[in-house]
């Protein structure tokens, strides 16, 4: 038996894993991995649209040596299978190289470590020119060429990333300046939300800041924490030794958030895409707004999520791919997940179809009532046992053609247009609580046809458990 070795042709190979499918901010998201495995606290995001455009990403890390810098340019400088520390958001030592060169024909990386300065370079070009694995090393002279070297100087440690000649990202573009700026809000949304722990300073983890042009982005949390319901406590599941941890989400209603909070939480794709798990590894958001086929999305599990935290230890059986943005879970996983969807969905429900009430008591009159009905399906009625109707219906010279027009307010209910309004997130102005003021002119209204103190009591204590008179309980407790 003959062996041969076969290195694969450097620039076919090159050209050929740009074609990974990275997006600009998944890119820059896998750069600034690396700034988080080399312990940095501060990012910086330049980029410059005019002339000879660049996108420079900077950290103040570890840095590296020349042998260390030479490795990290190396295209498969770490075996997925090994070993990382359990902070390292790495995976298969491809990430700097193929994001990068997803992007621009032309990376250069350069480190500050011991007071020392090394940079490296990949020209895509160059290689073509060489045919060959032809990494330039970078002297003082070259060094200094590189845009924001001076600010690299400045620090103690640290790592500047530089793409240049951008072609992917200029293709076809008359206005480049243009295109760029609406790349860079990508940038920051993606980062906003992917770092949204490490922007925040989640305990057990160090904070980091990133800033884009020196503007500081702030964090997205996607569960909205701080008003958000946590249906169930935390559950952990045990694979191979390693624990999954995972934590269970219920929105507010919609009616209780504000614009800046809809617009964070559902961004451009909205809350009905956004449900669903998010899947953490090492607290960097991995995956978002799925269910992994255990349940399909509806607008009543719209406000359920659900973080699930999974080591980089289990990577292989999450069967994660280079960009870290697909990641599946195991069936041991999934077993337990099952379980839990159950659960989130039906309090998504409740909270959904009871407007952020938790009570469902039938015994309180609604002015509309759901009913089924015999040929199936449901439909909406107005409720004629609720006092206002009673009182309008009583008073009323033609009985007839009041409930003419309660059968026809019930018929004409614009339900594919609310149904448009309440899946794309609309705020329904009309949910608001009726004012204490409004009510007290409705109670002056329907106690003055009372006969008697006895009837007006009994008329109190009805409202007592009553739309919209239960929304002011003490106003009625003082009447009474």
């Amino acid at each position: 038996m003959e062996v041969v070795s076969l290195p694969p042709n450097a620039p076919v190979l090159m050209e050929a894993t740009r074609a990974i499918g990275y997006s600009i901010e998944t890119a820059v998201a896998d750069i600034i991995d690396n700034s988080v495995t080399a312990h940095a606290t501060e990012v910086h995001i330049m980029f410059f649209p005019i002339g000879n455009p660049y996108v420079a990403i900077m950290d103040n890390g570890s840095g590296m040596n020349e042998d260390e810098i030479k490795n990290a340019m190396r295209y498969g400088s770490k075996n997925p299978l090994d070993t990382r520390a359990s902070g390292d958001l790495g995976r298969f030592g491809l990430g700097l190289k193929t994001a990068s060169m997803s992007q621009c024909r032309r990376l250069t990386v350069i480190s500050k470590k011991n007071d020392a300065i090394v940079g490296a370079q990949w020209d895509l070009d160059f290689i073509e020119s060489t045919n060959d694995w032809s990494l330039k090393l970078l002297d003082s002279d070259d060094v200094a060429d590189i845009p924001h070297i001076d600010q690299l100087k400045e620090k103690v440690t640290g790592t500047l990333v530089v793409w240049q000649a951008l072609d992917r990202l200029s293709l076809g573009d008359a206005n480049f300046d243009q295109t760029m700026g609406k790349y860079m809000d990508l940038v920051r949304e993606h980062l906003s939300l992917v770092f949204h722990r490490y922007l925040a300073g989640e305990q057990g983890i160090k904070k980091i800041e990133i800033f884009m042009n020196n503007v500081k982005l702030e964090p997205i949390d996607p569960f909205l924490s701080s008003k958000s319901t946590q249906v169930m406590a935390d559950e952990s599941i045990s694979i191979e030794g390693h624990k999954v941890m995972v934590r269970p989400y219920t929105l507010p209603h919609i009616s209780q958030l504000s614009e800046s909070d809809i617009s964070m939480l559902g961004g451009k794709d909205g809350l009905r895409k956004l449900q669903g798990f998010y899947v953490y590894r090492n607290k960097r958001l991995l995956v978002w707004g799925t269910w992994f086929r255990l349940m399909r999305q509806g607008d009543l599990s719209k406000l359920a999520r659900v973080r699930v935290d999974i080591p980089n230890s289990l990577d292989y059986l999450w069967t994660l791919d280079i960009k870290k943005s697909i990641a599946v879970p195991p069936e041991a996983v999934r077993r337990n997940l099952a379980g839990i969807i159950g659960k989130i969905s039906e309090s998504s429900k409740r909270t959904w179809v009871f407007r952020g009430k938790k009570e469902t008591d039938e015994s309180k009159i609604h002015i509309w009532n759901r009913v089924k009905a015999r040929q199936g399906g449901i439909f909406y009625e107005i409720n004629r046992d609720h006092p206002l109707v009673e009182a309008v219906s009583s008073n009323a010279a033609n009985k007839q053609l009041v409930e003419k027009l309660l059968q026809q307010i019930e018929r004409s209910l614009p339900l594919n247009q609310l149904y448009i309004d309440l899946t794309n997130d609309e705020r329904i102005v009309n949910e608001n609580e009726v004012s204490q003021s409004d009510l007290s002119n409705l109670l002056e209204q329907l106690l003055a046809g009372c006969r008697d103190v006895k009837e007006r009591e009994m008329m109190l204590k009805r409202l007592a458990s009553t739309e919209p008179f239960n929304q002011q309980p003490e106003l009625l407790r003082d009447l009474i």
